[in-house]
């Protein structure tokens, strides 16, 4: 077992784990998210994420890609009213579905936290989905708190 950045031979297994996120999402949030099937990126837009350091992607290996997390460094340099933090935004954890309950996305997180920590990132930041009680649950698990709220109203 080994977590290290993606690379293009990881793309059939993380497509494979994309098709799984949309899927819980779709089930919470069918009025936002696209049906069964549907993926977050096409192979150009992954294929130039993989090849971005601005976008860090780092996968589970354990003879194939178990579970992933896709990375964002953010920093918002000169704003009006934000510090310069460097932060590193994780935009997308997932382990493979039939792979939970060993761990995986512990380890995937300590990983990001150290690699941000290495980086020189103030913090880790991350949105779950109000309809995904599992992730908000594993989050809090790892000692994430509410940062900021996103609220809506359907019209």
């Amino acid at each position: 077992m080994e977590i290290r950045r993606a690379v293009e031979a990881d793309m059939p297994d993380i497509h494979r784990l994309l098709i799984q996120v949309n899927a819980v999402h779709h089930q919470g949030r069918p009025d936002l998210f696209k049906a069964a099937g549907a993926t977050k990126y096409t192979d150009e837009e992954l294929r130039a994420l993989i090849h971005n350091d601005g976008c860090p992607i780092f996968v589970y290996d354990d003879g194939g890609v178990l579970g992933y997390a896709f990375c964002i460094f953010q920093q918002h340099l000169h704003d009006n009213i934000l510090t310069d933090i460097k932060s590193l935004y994780i935009d997308d954890l997932c382990v493979d579905e039939a792979c939970r309950g060993r761990h995986i996305g512990r380890q995937l997180y300590d990983h990001v936290v150290a690699f941000a920590r290495e980086s020189g990132c103030y913090n880790v930041t991350l949105n779950v989905w109000a309809c995904n009680e599992s992730a908000h649950r594993f989050y809090e698990s790892c000692g994430l708190r509410p940062q900021k709220y996103g609220l809506e109203t359907i019209l």
